[in-house]
C-alpha cells in the first residue's frame, strides 16, 4: 500500500500522457493527411499539363514599319527584340495555371498596334498614334 501511495501520480500522468498521444496520433491520421499528398500516391508528382495555354504577342503597324519590341516571357523574364520590321508576333505556351502577359512596343511610324491572344481568344488589343508612337498590351492572369 505504501509503494502505491508514492507512484499512483506518475502512473496516471503517463496514462494521460499516452491516451493524449494516441489521440493526437489517430487525428493527425485522419486530419493530417490526403490522398494528394501522402508519399507515394503519385498524384502530387504528376507532371502531366492540365491545361496548357497558348499566347501570342502581335505587333503590328504600316508596312516597313521598324520597332523595338519588350515583352515578358511566361516566366516573368524581360525580352527585348530591337530593330524588328512589323508585322511581328511571337507564339509562347506553357503548363503553369496562370501567366501575365505584358508587351510593350516603339516603332519609328506615327501608328502602331499590339495584340495579345491567349488559345485564339482577344484579350487585349491597343492601337497608339503619334510621333514615333509606342503601345502596350497587358494581361494580367492568362
Amino acid at each position: 500500500m505504501g509503494l502505491l501511495r508514492k507512484i499512483w501520480l506518475p502512473l496516471v500522468i503517463l496514462l494521460v500522457v499516452a491516451v493524449a498521444a494516441f489521440g493526437v496520433f489517430r487525428l493527425h491520421g485522419v486530419f493530417g493527411k490526403t490522398e494528394l499528398t501522402r508519399e507515394g500516391s503519385g498524384l502530387a508528382n504528376d507532371t502531366k499539363p492540365f491545361n496548357p495555354k497558348t499566347v501570342v504577342y502581335e505587333i503590328y503597324g504600316p508596312p516597313g514599319t521598324v520597332a523595338t519590341i519588350n515583352y515578358l516571357d511566361l516566366d516573368a523574364v524581360p525580352q527585348i527584340a530591337r530593330d524588328v520590321t512589323l508585322p511581328w508576333s511571337l507564339t509562347l505556351t506553357t503548363t503553369a495555371p496562370a501567366a501575365s502577359a505584358n508587351i510593350v512596343a516603339q516603332g519609328d511610324s506615327d501608328t502602331i498596334s499590339c495584340r495579345i491572344t491567349v488559345n485564339g481568344e482577344l484579350k487585349d488589343e491597343k492601337t497608339s498614334t503619334g510621333v514615333n508612337a509606342q503601345t502596350f498590351c497587358l494581361v494580367k492572369s492568362a
